[in-house]
């Protein structure tokens, strides 16, 4: 048996602390930061939980802010928002331990760095999810999509997937996860990032579901000039992605129209309840990685001042137009 604790108590890391919980046996638990979150929980037993708005029902799970956690897991998974992340690793410094595996699949780029100062490079496994989740407010989770039809990558940062990277996959593909397991870890990370890139800040900056962004006709041109960019920006930082150009876009395509057609996705549910978004850690380190190698990502920095110059205009929304009277 495998022992995990999910740092991030949030949509993803309740997902996948629940699912592992519930469908292999192993033993889940769940630290986080988030006060009216663990106060919930610990109030009502558990996390309320959904799949698709239907069948709410209270599922049991263990919960402790860091500093009063005692357990001691084979792996750590951690979901937490990529500008949340370095404090709460400075929390929970004191409870890693030298024979433990920690597993991110966050949205963006920078965890890895950050995860890295804690953990040597063999005991990090680096993932990307296509697995819509959403979190409707404390203690209350809503799983989107039928069951086991989300799909997930995985790879040892060292590349070489030993024995414990292994028996990961196979509890995450009991729980119905979706694990595939690559050999090029920059590459499978950075397939999510240029993915995201474009259906998280586009769905953001026009407040829509993926189904209605997709209903478009200009968004396979859309889609290709931004995976294009993203594409030449990592050729030059020597990143081969798991994907091809080609199959990219069609990805967009399929996720917004068949898969998760109702989803909003998790950059846009940050935006909608006045929290900052991740865009600097998807556009805009593709943008950062471009510029770093001689090459300027012209539409993934406009786009990320964009978004940036929406979050901060959310305050006019708030605020009722003002009467306007014609001089006569």
């Amino acid at each position: 048996m495998t022992k995990y604790t999910v740092i991030g108590a949030g949509a993803m890391g309740l997902r996948y602390g629940v699912l592992v919980q519930e469908r292999t046996g192993n033993q889940v638990d769940f630290v986080d930061t988030w006060e009216p979150n663990v106060e919930k929980i610990k109030e009502q037993g558990g996390v309320y939980v959904s799949r698709d708005h239907k069948d709410r029902h209270m599922v049991p799970i263990n919960v402790s802010y860091p500093e009063d956690y005692t357990g001691d897991p084979d792996v750590w998974i951690i979901f937490v928002k990529q500008m949340q992340l370095a404090d709460m690793l400075k929390r929970c410094a004191p409870l890693f331990k030298e024979h433990q595996y920690v597993f991110s699949a966050m949205n963006g780029m920078g965890h890895i760095d950050k995860i890295s100062q804690y953990f040597p490079d063999n005991h990090i496994v680096g993932g990307t999810a296509m697995i819509a989740t959403v979190l409707n407010g404390p203690a209350d989770v809503d799983f989107m999509g039928a069951p086991r039809i989300g799909e997930m990558h995985m790879c040892n940062k060292t590349e070489t997937n030993d024995a414990m990277t292994h028996q990961i996959f196979d509890d995450f593909k009991d729980a119905g996860l979706g694990p595939i397991m690559t050999d090029n870890f920059m590459g499978t990370l950075m397939s999510k990032v240029v993915f995201n890139a474009v259906v998280n800040t586009l769905c953001t900056m026009f407040e829509i579901q993926m189904g209605q962004f997709i209903e478009y006709p200009g968004v396979k041109d859309m889609a290709t000039q931004l995976m294009n960019e993203s594409f030449d920006a990592c050729e030059r930082a020597g990143i081969h992605l798991v994907e091809t150009r080609q199959a990219e876009v069609e990805s967009v395509d399929y996720v917004s129209r068949v898969a998760n057609p109702y989803h909003y996705p998790s950059m846009y549910q940050d935006f909608s309840k006045g929290r900052p978004t991740e865009v600097d850690y998807i556009n805009g380190y593709i943008a950062k990685i471009g510029r770093e190698h001689d090459y300027v990502c012209r539409t993934h920095e406009f786009i990320t001042h964009e978004v940036h110059m929406a979050e901060m205009m959310r305050k006019y929304k708030q605020q009722p137009a003002a009467a306007t009277v014609a001089a006569k």
